[in-house]
């Protein structure tokens, strides 16, 4: 098995994203941190950039899906970007760490964490 991880972390998305009525008037920052396994030798070997994960498009993927796919929960997000990436990418696995910041008082953040693999979705 593969050990190599393309990661990701805290990207910060604004969208709308609640289950009670007052948050779907309003955005909410999510806060993604993502671990993408695959195998970096290829890239690294002669260095070049299309033989590994491009986090810079994948971040612009997650950015995208979970402003254009209003949920009511987070855990519906994180399963929607690990569906995308895992089917999209080069990528054997993913575990996705989704918060929502400031969503309980108190709390900096509440949140989820999901691991997938690939052959969850052939």
């Amino acid at each position: 098995m593969t050990q190599d991880i393309v990661f990701i972390e805290a990207l910060k998305v604004d969208t709308v994203i609640g289950v009670y009525e007052w948050e779907k008037s309003i955005q909410q920052t999510l806060q993604f941190d993502v671990e993408m396994r695959t195998d970096v030798r290829a890239a690294a070997a002669i260095d070049d950039l299309s033989k590994t994960v491009d986090y810079a498009v994948v971040s612009e993927d997650i950015v995208t899906l979970a402003k254009e796919n209003q949920a009511e929960l987070i855990e519906t997000v994180a399963e929607k970007v690990a569906e995308r990436i895992l089917t999209t990418y080069a990528v054997a696995s993913v575990k996705i760490t989704l918060r929502k910041l400031g969503a309980v008082a108190s709390t900096q953040s509440v949140g989820v964490i999901i691991e997938r693999d690939k052959n969850e979705f052939l």
